[in-house]
């Protein structure tokens, strides 16, 4: 195990030193090159970068943990996100960047005004500080805790271990986006993201060849043989992810994830161009039909190997099947990944969420006047904050009944469906109006905590989603029937970047769309 840890370090230390060496000329002078990169990626540093803002130990721990315990049911959120992606490449990606906007609710300021631009902006920093930000501390803890038995080696208790580890991974994290910016969390992600895919590939492979004694394609058939059901992907009514829920609330949820949520969109708004951003997204589609194989079929395998001795504790099933599988020189190599996966969703949150304080509130509302240079510093500064804050609270998230995975997706619920409610609504609809708007919010805040958390209604949360967005609707179109829209506003083209689409997008996208429903029928 020591030298796990060696491999480890050398990996770590040798990812920070090439982006300093890639970083060191640059001098983060304006907000745009801090908060954006400048408007200079290219198509595979956006979807490399995405993926991994995207994936992160709440995938790698709490997915593997759900499928662990569910089966190929979970992998709905990856594979259906490849449609999702598609209509952000289609049609929004190419609004945003005529409009030349830098933060999403930017749009909400331009369709609405300053005060729903200020709600949501709002909103979207809670969302990022007291959900996301500290389940991936927490689930980044619990993986190095597993792999490296911290506790044990330092004499104290797994309580202290993952707390220091928590510290740890949260301070890591903020130096990328406290001193690198975007551009900073996009060179490292290449690394990470290359180490991702074949590191995470290695974990089924290892398994497999050895379940199946050299044969890779007989040790899947003992994994299948061994629990035939693990492998259906059409959920039960009863089940964790029910298949009629594709349908209705997850639907909505994708779309708000992938064409609207400022942590994953944000490396779309710093490309270069429209052909790059198409590209981008495109790319990032054909890895989320990919990503079952890394974070799904690990859990079903690792249901061959322990059966349901860990389904009270499914979230250190990953772990404890990387040790068990992996070669000691690459447990090193691929904690050190799964550190960057950390370390990037960590940073990625920090970025988006500092961009949106710094130019949506504080340069808005707080400090018209400030130059760049002081717009800079206060993001810094915010990050600094926003990091100790999700430190704290990251320890609170333990012991979710359901594992981490799925407590991560019913909160998101209490922010995403509301602003997807108000950002489709601006969108499609004309007639409404910036009091419908906010109105709407609140409804759709108060449905949903009401239902789901006080009265814990006996629907599943995903069809909470749907109806939640249907009540949205109905709110914005009758208020704004008594508080008609004054705003004729009508999207034109800036100039920041040239938004010449990619030829190549309608072909790809509709392989995409083909590709998704070939895998659901042939695990069906």
């Amino acid at each position: 195990m020591n030298l796990a840890i060696v491999t480890f370090a050398l990996f770590t230390l040798f990812v920070g030193m090439y982006c300093w060496y890639k970083m060191r000329s640059d001098k983060f002078e304006t907000a745009s090159s801090y908060f954006l990169g400048g408007r200079s990626l290219g198509a595979w540093l956006i979807a490399i970068s995405m993926l991994l803002t995207n994936i992160s130990t709440e995938h790698l721990i709490g997915m593997n943990g759900s499928s662990y315990k569910n089966g190929f049911v979970v992998m709905a959120w990856e594979v259906t996100s490849a449609i999702a992606l598609v209509i952000g490449a289609v049609y929004f990606i190419p609004r945003y960047l005529k409009m030349g906007l830098t933060t999403i609710p930017q749009y909400l300021e331009l369709r609405f005004d300053k005060s729903t631009h200020t709600i949501v902006n709002l909103l979207l920093i809670l969302s990022f500080i007291i959900t996301l930000l500290p389940i991936v501390l927490y689930t980044g803890a619990i993986n190095f805790e597993t792999l490296f038995d911290v506790s044990e080696r330092f004499g104290i208790t797994k309580e202290e271990s993952m707390w220091w580890m928590i510290v740890l991974i949260g301070v890591l994290g903020s130096v990328y986006a406290i001193f690198g910016g975007l551009k900073a969390i996009a060179y490292s992600d290449m690394i990470y993201g290359i180490g991702l895919f074949i590191g995470g590939l290695a974990v089924p492979f290892f398994a497999l060849y050895e379940i199946g004694e050299t044969d890779i394609a007989s040790g899947l058939k003992k994994v299948y043989e061994h629990a035939p059901q693990k492998f259906n992907s059409i959920g039960s009514s009863d089940s964790v992810l029910p298949f009629g829920t594709l349908f209705t609330g997850l639907v909505i949820n994708q779309i708000y994830f992938w064409c609207m949520n400022q942590v994953i969109v944000q490396r779309a708004l710093g490309a270069k161009n429209l052909k790059e951003a198409q590209k981008g997204f495109l790319i990032m589609g054909l890895f989320k039909i990919l990503m079952p194989l890394i974070i799904v079929l690990p859990g079903v395998i690792g249901f061959y190997y322990f059966n349901d001795s860990l389904y009270n504790n499914q979230d250190t099933i990953y772990p404890e099947l990387v040790k068990k599988v992996l070669p000691v020189s690459l447990i090193g190599i691929f904690a050190a990944v799964v550190l960057g996966t950390v370390l990037s969703t960590v940073n990625a949150v920090l970025n988006s969420a500092v961009t949106l304080f710094t130019l949506g509130v504080y340069k808005r509302q707080i400090n018209p006047a400030a130059d760049e240079k002081k717009l800079v510093r206060t993001g810094r500064w915010a990050s600094i904050l926003l990091a100790v804050f999700g430190i704290a609270v990251a320890p609170m998230v333990a012991k979710a009944p359901e594992g981490l995975y799925q407590m991560l997706q019913e909160l998101n619920g209490i922010f995403f469906i509301p602003i997807a409610s108000v950002l489709l609504g601006g969108f499609f609809i004309k007639s409404i109006s910036a009091t419908g708007a906010k109105v709407a919010i609140f409804t759709g805040l108060a449905f949903y905590l009401l239902t789901t958390f006080i009265l814990k209604v006996d629907i599943h949360f995903i069809h909470v989603w749907g109806i939640e967005f249907v009540l949205n609707i109905v709110v914005m179109l009758l208020v704004s029937k008594f508080y008609p829209n004054t705003n004729p506003y009508q999207p034109v083209h800036t100039g920041e970047v040239n938004i010449e689409p990619w030829k190549y997008t309608k072909p790809v996208s509709i392989f995409l769309v083909l590709a998704t429903i070939a895998v659901y029928y042939f695990l069906s």
